[in-house]
């Protein structure tokens, strides 16, 4: 299983953003980018390539199980940048501010379960963002960097990480949550520690 844990923004933070970026998408200079879909967005804090779906069960109980037990971070989509650099950009991003600390030991945290449960987390550095598109062929990003600098959503509580499994082939790809786990003490929140959505 391709999979990965994020803090997906709430639908307020995802129009607004998507409002921000609609009449910039008809620039005649975004042909080469390939947009990313509103609800595609989402905040990375772990990726597993190649995770057994046992370990996966094993991951979710694990987060459910205090893992997450740190208080929710305040964030905001505000500003962007480009990797891998800006004059040979691939991939233009969203930033994320606010309460990066404890959003930082909260990628920690799952990334660590991820490696106990032998999910296999990659190894790349913590860089908080939402991934708005890429290109195929390196491009010159400065353009869009400065507008995105122009840029400040709503706040929002990351109040919950979601497990996501990434389906990349066929002709749709798509993301599937197979749970949802608050961030809190266990058993935080109203509902269930965990809530599996899929299995």
């Amino acid at each position: 299983m391709r999979v990965f844990c994020a803090v997906i923004p709430p639908e307020r933070a995802v129009l607004d953003l998507d409002e921000f970026l609609d009449s910039r998408r008809d620039d005649p200079s975004t042909r080469r980018l390939g947009w990313s879909r509103t609800d595609h967005w989402h905040i990375t804090l772990a990726f597993m390539g190649d995770a057994r779906p046992d370990a996966v069960d094993e991951l979710v109980d694990r987060l459910a199980d205090g893992t997450l037990d740190l208080p929710a971070p305040t964030l905001q989509v505000r500003g962007g940048g480009a990797f891998p650099v800006i004059e040979r950009a691939k991939v233009l991003y969203a930033s994320v501010a606010g309460d990066l600390e404890v959003l930082g030991r909260l990628g920690a945290r799952v990334r660590n379960a991820a490696a106990v449960t032998g999910c296999a987390p990659d190894g790349r550095a913590f860089v908080p963002h939402l991934t708005i598109a890429r290109a195929r062929q390196p491009f010159e990003a400065t353009r869009w960097v400065r507008v995105l600098e122009t840029y400040a959503g709503p706040a929002f509580t990351a109040d919950r990480v979601a497990v996501v499994e990434s389906h990349l082939g066929g002709p749709r790809p798509r993301y599937e949550v197979l749970a949802e786990v608050p961030v809190g003490p266990p058993g935080a929140g109203s509902g269930p520690a965990s809530e599996r959505l899929l299995h």
